[in-house]
């Protein structure tokens, strides 16, 4: 008798995942937002790389970096700072991205999950939650960066483009987060899945326009940026903030963040389910 008391709850939960109507996933969906903002809150340091990350590279780039690159572009520094800027923006989306697969693996350490695969609630709603929190502190780095990037000299001369710019981003933080959701679920800890994540960050990130242009580097590897999704990300960012061509690199940019989502979101959900 006894043991059936314990196993039921367990059981139910998973039957009703499937009966769950898409209001009740929606209401899970704001409870699980809520939960995890209230934890933001009580561990606000969990906020320090959102708040430090855009502060320090653009500084560092900018003063570093902005005086040497900027006469390759023909002018200095403040050049720089126009052509880097956007392109950070695109660095942003893919580098907190990460965020989601740490907290989903310090879940299951923590016996989190356990707890959720108690509750008659829909597992989807898990996911969705983490990923939804997470893109509000990309959004959050941003407002950052662009604020420090004012103070260095950035203009903001079309606002709309900086909205469009915005919303590239966050589509595109979306899709990557599905592949750290699949990390999150699949590995160990949130050391692996942060080592893992640097594995797959750094070359993205430097073999990319987003921080130099790509006509002086080696063929080989003008050929990895050309199909490389944060140069068109950062070269579409910069068409829509400053001027210059758009169309191509924007609808590369969504063609990556579609075909990664289509492959990605299915193997995540299929691996928290089976986890879970």
């Amino acid at each position: 008798m006894s043991a059936a008391t314990v196993t039921t709850p367990v059981s139910t939960s998973v039957s009703d995942d499937v009966r769950i109507p898409l209001r009740g996933h929606l209401r899970h969906t704001s409870a699980l937002i809520r939960r995890n903002l209230l934890w933001i809150r009580q561990d606000p340091e969990s906020m320090a790389d959102a708040l430090l990350m855009p502060v320090i590279f653009t500084l560092l780039f900018v003063f570093v970096f902005g005086g040497s690159i900027g006469q390759a572009l023909g002018g200095g520094q403040d050049q720089y700072v126009q052509y880097v800027i956007p392109g950070m923006i695109a660095m942003m989306s893919m580098t907190l991205s990460q965020g989601v697969g740490t907290g989903f693996s310090q879940d299951f350490n923590s016996g989190v999950m356990d707890r959720f695969r108690s509750l008659p609630i829909g597992r989807g709603s898990v996911l969705f939650a983490k990923i939804s929190v997470e893109l509000m502190r990309m959004l959050f780095a941003t407002a950052v960066l662009m604020i420090v990037a004012v103070l260095v000299g950035f203009d903001i001369t079309n606002w709309t483009g900086l909205l469009a710019t915005v919303a590239l981003s966050t589509a595109f933080a979306s899709s990557i987060m599905w592949v750290f959701l699949t990390l999150g679920v699949i590995m160990k800890s949130a050391q692996s899945v942060q080592a893992m994540g640097f594995l797959v960050l750094f070359p993205l990130q430097f073999g990319s326009s987003i921080f130099a242009p790509t006509g002086s580097m080696p063929g080989w590897l003008q050929a990895f940026t050309d199909y490389n999704p944060l140069s068109t990300l950062a070269d579409a960012a910069r068409g829509l903030m400053v001027g210059g061509p758009v169309a191509h690199d924007l609808w590369v940019t969504l063609a990556w963040s579609v075909a990664i989502t289509a492959i990605m979101a299915p193997v995540a959900i299929h691996k928290f389910k089976t986890k879970s």
